[in-house]
């Protein structure tokens, strides 16, 4: 579907949502990046710069600098689907 520049999800293993996102990122095809904050030396400054200062996983950083934190499937995929309009 997409072939643009990656988008970059922060993330944890054990985070559900992570895991959901990624099927809907697979699904669609989209390109991403995914960064492990347990395993990523600066990774939760990161995330917690691009989401005002929150430690919410999934965080997802799109090439457009838009930011989608914590979204439903729904909402991923409305954005996704916006961007490759």
């Amino acid at each position: 579907m997409m072939n643009e520049q990656s988008i970059v999800m922060y993330s944890t293993t054990w985070c559900g949502d992570c895991h959901r996102a990624k099927r809907v990122f697979d699904e669609l095809d989209a390109p991403y990046k995914n960064i492990n904050i347990e395993t990523k030396a600066g990774a939760v400054t990161d995330m917690m710069r691009l989401n005002g200062g929150r430690q919410s996983v999934p965080t997802i950083l799109f090439p457009d600098g838009s930011v989608l934190v914590e979204p439903s499937n729904s909402e991923l995929i409305r954005h996704l689907k916006n961007r490759a309009a």
